[in-house]
Order: C-alpha cells, then sequence, then structure tokens
C-alpha cells in the first residue's frame, strides 16, 4: 500500500478500527490491518519464537509480500536461526528483513559482548529495542503476536493500540489462549521451534533464557531471576517504562493509552 503524504491523528484511527473490528476472527483482524487506509503502511515484527508461527501462517495467507522484521540480536539460539530459514521458505514468505544493531553501536556498547550479564535493559535496548525503532521508523503500524494471557501487562489489550503520535501496534491474537495457538497450529501442520520440545514455551536469546518447569509461567524462564519481564520493544516510543502493579491495572482500563 502507498503511504499517505498525512494520515488523520490517531487516536480516532485506532478507536474507529477497533469498533470496526472487535467482534472479527483473528485472521479477519490481519486481513483488514493490511488493507485498512486507516492504518497506512505495515509490518510484521517476528522473534521466530515458540508461537510466532501462527501470524506468520495468517499473513503468508493473506499477503506473503508483507515486510516481516526479524530482530537477531546475534544471541539468539542456534536453533531460532535455522526455525527462521525454514518457517520463511516453507511459508513463501518473500519479504523477511533482517535486523541487527550496527557494528560501531555493539564496538561501543558492548565491544566483548558480556553487556547482558551486568545490564539486560542496556543490552536489549542496544541489541533489539534501537534497532527495530530504526527500522520501523518508515511504517504507520506493525503487527505483533502480545496476547492477553501472557500477563498482567498484557491483560487488556485491543486489536489495535497507540504506540505513539505517529505508529499504532497491530495484535490479531490479542484474545487467543494457548490452547488456540495449539489448536491452529496442529490444523495447519505448521512446523514447531525445535526448542518447544525442550521446555522453552517462550523464547528470546540464549544467554537469558532457560527451560521451564511444569507449573510455572510460561515466560519465568525470560531473565529468571531479575524484575525485568519484557525486552524493551513493547514501550513507550521503544523506551524502557516500568510499572508498578497498581499504575498498570490502571492503565490497562484506558483503551487509547499508549502500551
Amino acid at each position: 500500500m502507498t503511504r499517505p503524504k498525512m494520515l488523520p491523528d490517531i487516536g480516532p484511527r485506532v478507536a474507529g478500527l477497533n469498533e470496526r473490528y472487535r467482534h472479527h476472527a483473528a485472521i479477519s483482524v490481519m486481513e483488514k490491518a493490511l488493507a485498512d487506509p486507516d492504518t497506512g503502511r505495515v509490518a510484521m515484527v517476528s522473534s521466530f519464537g515458540a508461537e510466532s508461527v501462527v501470524l506468520l501462517h495468517m499473513v503468508s495467507l493473506i499477503a506473503p509480500a508483507t515486510p516481516v522484521l526479524f530482530v537477531d540480536t546475534m544471541m539468539l539460539f542456534p536453533e531460532t536461526l535455522a526455525y527462521q530459514q525454514e518457517v520463511a521458505s516453507k511459508l513463501g514468505l518473500s519479504e523477511i528483513r533482517t535486523i541487527r544493531a550496527t557494528k560501531a553501536a555493539l564496538a561501543l556498547d558492548d565491544p566483548d559482548g558480556t553487556l547482558y550479564q551486568f545490564n539486560t535493559d542496556a543490552c536489549c535496548n542496544l541489541r533489539k529495542t534501537v534497532p527495530l525503532e530504526t527500522a520501523l521508523a518508515g511504517f504507520d503500524a506493525w503487527i505483533t503476536g502480545r496476547k492477553r494471557y501472557q500477563g498482567a501487562t498484557r491483560a487488556e489489550i485491543d486489536f489495535f493500540e497507540v504506540e505513539t503520535p505517529n505508529r499504532m501496534k497491530i495484535n490479531p491474537l490479542a484474545h487467543w489462549g494457548r490452547e488456540d495457538l495449539e489448536e491452529y497450529m496442529v490444523q495447519n501442520r505448521l512446523p514447531r521451534h525445535p526448542l518447544v520440545a525442550k521446555g522453552y514455551p517462550s523464547i528470546g536469546c540464549a544467554p537469558c533464557t532457560s527451560p521451564v518447569k511444569p507449573g510455572e509461567d510460561p515466560r519465568a524462564g525470560r531473565w529468571r531471576g531479575s524484575q525485568k519481564t519484557e525486552c524493551g520493544i513493547h514501550f513507550i516510543g521503544g523506551k524502557m517504562v516500568r510499572v508498578k502493579p497498581a499504575e498498570d491495572a490502571a492503565e490497562g482500563s484506558d483503551k487509547d493509552k499508549v502500551a
């Protein structure tokens, strides 16, 4: 879609999109999001993690040339890199864009690759948030795999959210549960990330991801032993914002707030 010279104010656009598609199924939300003028130019962002193949399959059915931004932190599991190649080939996704931190940024802020050992927020900002923010600069919206069941900070998300004054997030799977994802993958015979079978229901960078024990939260293996729960990608303008539980609940009730 050709990007309009100027889109109307984002708040009313997001509110209108949520109203129009509130009762639509996930794949319909995806289809509408890729065609509705109110979303503008859209990209998908994918980690090619445990559940990513669901959205990737949906976009392959609707518009396989949609830009898919894959953030390679250069600290991913080898299994993730192999899985990315397998899924892209199997689904016929023709516009995978691999996003990385610049060599200059890495040389300045993490020359020996140990930043994650003493400052995970800074490492995520360097290797994920900043490169992705740069890659998203040419888009008006991006499709994410965020879901309400994933935790308190995501419990109230809508299909469409304001992220910045000029960009929105689209969450087609917002209302899906783990059982919905499993059913979709089985019915469509989609390839699984090889680490899932080894106890990794949520997969990030190798140094900061550990297996999850039965009964634990699926994201318990991410930054285990710390208060960190997000990499920073899903915060205001790509910047980390820590929210107290009470504030989180209050923000969740306001549908037009930035996630």
